[in-house]
């Protein structure tokens, strides 16, 4: 069985050299003949936890200065930032999801998290014009944006998007396998070779996300009646809590 290496994993039955890729793309492939009956190298434990559950995709200009200011505010009370990103001219909205380390976040601890949100940002002043403030939870569909997201989600379907083409593409849509090391695994349809798990390193990555599909939906619904949540944040909606800031 022939495994390629393009930026991550790829594995496949013979048919892979059928895809030509050791032409196309020579500084970022790596062709390996291991014996029969051996895998690709398992790194998973490589990765600790910590790393896994630290964000690799990163917001930059203002959004990255906001993200500077707000991110401590939230560790200190118990949630983590998913995504924060601006919107509209002269930065008017203002959106950050969060939830807390078990995926859930509540309407109330939204209005918690505005509150102090706020504040911060009222002090330091990095935003010059009028915005709105707007904090919500990831939603069924959420952004995919720690190495753990793609194991918790694993067997789901997702999009992601490369900030590089890899073989002449930067969009792929399959079913999450989870991550090894620094890489994100995802199995996709290729043309010539039908279903492949393919690898990407996650520095890769310029965005990435689930999928709305009903057996997506029934799962979080199902996660959320085994945690005893209900309401934003346990994957049922992807309500937010905005507040006006002048």
């Amino acid at each position: 069985m022939n495994i390629v290496a393009l930026g991550g994993w790829i594995r496949q039955d013979p048919l892979i050299p059928a895809l030509g890729l050791s032409r196309v793309h020579l500084k970022r492939v790596e062709i390996l003949l291991p014996n029969a009956g051996t895998e690709a190298p398992n790194t998973e434990g490589s990765a600790s936890l910590a790393a896994a559950n630290t964000r690799f995709l990163r917001e930059t200009g203002l959004a990255g200065a906001i993200v500077e200011l707000v991110e401590p505010v939230l560790i200190d009370m118990g949630f983590r930032l998913v995504r924060l990103s601006i919107t509209g001219r002269e930065g008017q909205t203002v959106q950050i999801m969060a939830e807390r380390p078990d995926g859930t976040i509540t309407i109330d601890e939204c209005e918690q998290i505005s509150r102090q949100v706020s504040a911060v940002l009222d002090v330091h002043d990095v935003i010059s014009a009028a915005y709105r403030l707007e904090i919500s939870s990831p939603g069924i569909d959420r952004p995919l944006v720690r190495l753990q997201d793609f194991e918790d989600w694993a067997g789901y379907e997702a999009k992601v998007e490369l900030s590089q083409p890899v073989d002449g593409r930067k969009r792929f849509r399959g079913k999450l396998e989870g991550f090894e090391g620094d890489e994100v695994r995802i199995e996709c349809d290729l043309d010539q070779i039908g279903r492949t798990v393919l690898g990407f390193p996650a520095s890769l990555i310029s965005e990435a996300r689930l999928v709305l599909t009903d057996e997506l939906i029934r799962e979080a619904l199902s996660r959320a009646k085994k945690q005893g949540k209900s309401g934003i944040g346990d994957g049922s909606e992807p309500d937010g809590f905005e507040v006006e800031e002048n």
